[in-house]
């Protein structure tokens, strides 16, 4: 017996994945010039998010998603410091995390081949 094909999609899941990864590898870089490069990854990401999650009509995930591209866009730097930072960091890799599982896009596909 085959298993069931589910009506959905997760395409958010790898980038949400690797939003997680980029974001606590920035932790051990806070400090130095390489973190410019957390930023661009972060930032690339969370845009990424952002549009699956818009394509998937879920347009909340936008109140979390944006405040991440913003703050860690790798153009115009905004400069925050210390334990609300770090705790930041934590709070984007969750919300990574979250909308990486939660963002359902409807299979696009042909329904006679079921």
């Amino acid at each position: 017996m085959a298993k069931p094909t589910p009506d959905f999609t997760r395409p958010a899941l790898a980038p949400g994945i690797l939003g997680v990864i980029v974001v606590l590898v920035g932790l051990a870089l806070l400090e130095v010039d390489a973190y410019l490069f957390v930023r661009f990854g972060v930032c690339i990401l969370a845009v990424i998010v952002a549009v699956f999650a818009v394509k998937a009509g879920q347009w909340w995930w936008l109140l979390g998603l944006a405040p991440v591209a913003v703050l860690w866009n790798p153009a115009w730097i905004i400069e925050l410091h210390g334990q609300g930072w770090v705790a930041g960091q934590y709070l984007a890799a969750l919300l990574f995390l979250l909308a990486g599982v939660f963002i359902k896009v409807p299979e696009e596909g042909d329904t006679a081949r079921r």
